[in-house]
């Protein structure tokens, strides 16, 4: 088999399986294997938590289909990793990296899922998460849950992964998978996407339904894909964007949405577009060596004729402090979500697990649990809090009607660009999309990317900037997994 699988695209995927060069059961496998020779050996990076043992039969199946009746798409016969707050209805459960909730079995796809299986693609199994997607306890380095364990950065092991798609980023970087999904309420795909030198798309809250998937926050929450290129990111939001009627968020998509995200991959992107730096806040924590990666992505950006307003600050920036959004819709949206568990389910409240981490401490606390704790006894459940009613329509205002929007009118700007991830806070906020793309390494070997963000549903103009930076710099190297750092 001469099929090279290090750093393949969907594309070039799919003209090997086309030409008969390869089969997806044999790609699956060739995964498999990987996961085994690095994932759990060698670097033992640890970003897989489960595999799924229907993938093979999956395989085939869609292996007779492709010969039979061609194919149904971009993703017939891809394998894709999926986080491990995701629903599925087969013989993997859905933890959020929690031991309380190892044998929890949905019985049923989340809507992403289903759509992902439709599209033809091979569910291979459920990536490492930080536990709760970071919100069980302070202190929890990103990447580590009681169920998987700590999952490496491959790049350079003793470096945080990113949380708390850390899995799905990592899987992706290390050839795992071709493709995986990730969650963001805010950073958790941008995060581990720039750790990971991989794309991560953080898409409107909205475009693609979260039912099915274990919540943290109710109007943050979010669905999107983890990839090597922008071209596959591209091709899996297509497919896991829509409306759903189980999600309400998704209601305002059916007017905005754009369908296939692809048709926005050209080169010239960047030509005339107005790309906006808010230097002030956003660069304080900025090493040299990081400042540095990011000027220079900044000249390859003005090279391909972007027009760049420097600085193009958020006047609301230091304002956006603490809020206690997450902390009360968390309780909220996670008791509803296991009281839909089949009958079989022994834990059905926040209460139920945080007393089964009491009963197995030195297995499920090795961190604690002080976020679930604060999250059960400080809460009601009944979003009525005050401070939460107030806290919730002060993040409307600040980062998204006097934060993102102003700053967009005040300059006519086509996007904002963010140093990694640091722009999450004031974008998860606002409900609003981003791209992440690599731009370069550290002398330590870290990655570091830049992000776009753009309003509400703006996912084609970002598209286009990232798609074209990215095919201007073409940075992205894959780790070696051959030595420790």
């Amino acid at each position: 088999m001469s099929f090279e699988v290090i750093e393949a695209t969907i594309t070039s995927m799919q003209a090997a399986l086309t030409s008969g060069e390869i089969t997806s059961r044999e790609l699956t496998l060739i995964y498999l294997d990987r996961i085994a020779a690095h994932d759990k050996n060698g670097l033992t990076i640890n970003s897989v938590l489960c595999v799924n043992p229907e993938a093979l039969f999956i395989a085939s199946a869609l292996d007779a289909e492709r010969a039979s009746r061609g194919v149904r798409g971009p993703l017939h016969g891809i394998p894709i990793l999926l986080k491990d707050n995701i629903n599925t209805k087969d013989q993997m459960s859905t933890s959020a990296g929690s031991l309380a909730l190892a044998g929890s079995y949905a019985g049923e796809d989340a809507t992403v899922v289903k759509k992902l299986r439709e599209a033809g693609a091979i569910i291979l199994g459920k990536a490492n998460m930080t536990e709760f997607a970071n919100f069980m306890t302070d202190g929890m380095p990103s990447g580590y849950s009681s169920r998987g364990g700590q999952t490496l950065n491959p790049y350079n092991i003793s470096k945080p992964t990113g949380g708390s798609s850390a899995g799905s980023g990592v899987a992706v970087a290390c050839n795992f998978c071709m493709v995986s999904i990730g969650t963001e309420t805010s950073g958790s795909i941008l995060n581990p996407a720039n750790l990971s030198s991989t794309v991560g798309i953080k898409p409107t809250v909205g475009l693609v339904s979260r039912s099915g998937v274990l919540p943290l926050s109710t109007s943050q929450d979010t669905v999107g894909p983890i990839a090597r290129t922008v071209t596959d990111a591209a091709i899996v939001l297509s497919a896991i964007a829509g409306y759903d009627e189980s999600d309400a968020a998704t209601g305002e998509m059916q007017w905005k949405g754009h369908g296939d995200y692809t048709q926005y991959l050209a080169r010239g992107g960047l030509k005339g577009a107005r790309i906006g730096i808010p230097r002030d806040y956003y660069f304080e924590e900025l090493t040299e060596e990081q400042l540095a990666i990011f000027d220079a992505a900044v000249e390859a950006m003005r090279g391909q004729g972007a027009i760049i307003i420097d600085a193009a600050n958020i006047k609301t920036a230091r304002q956006i402090v603490y809020s206690s959004v997450v902390l009360n819709e968390f309780k909220s949206a996670l008791n509803a979500y296991l009281s839909k568990l089949p009958p079989g389910a022994k834990l059905r409240s926040l209460k139920d697990i945080i007393a089964f981490n009491n009963e197995h401490p030195i297995e499920a606390l090795r961190y604690g649990q002080t976020t679930l704790l604060a999250a059960e006894t400080t809460t009601t459940g009944m979003l009525t809090e005050t401070p939460y009613l107030r806290d919730r329509a002060a993040d409307l205002r600040l980062c998204k009607d006097e934060g993102i929007d102003a700053t967009f009118a005040e300059h006519q700007l086509d996007a904002l660009l963010f140093p990694a991830d640091f722009g999450a806070r004031i974008t998860s906020r606002a409900g609003y999309p981003s791209i992440i793309v690599p731009s370069g390494y550290t002398s330590e070997g870290v990655p570091f990317g830049v992000t776009f963000a753009g309003a509400a549903y703006s996912e084609p103009t970002l598209i286009k900037l990232a798609y074209d930076y990215e095919q201007s710099s073409l940075v992205r190297k894959p780790p070696s997994l051959k030595s420790y750092v």
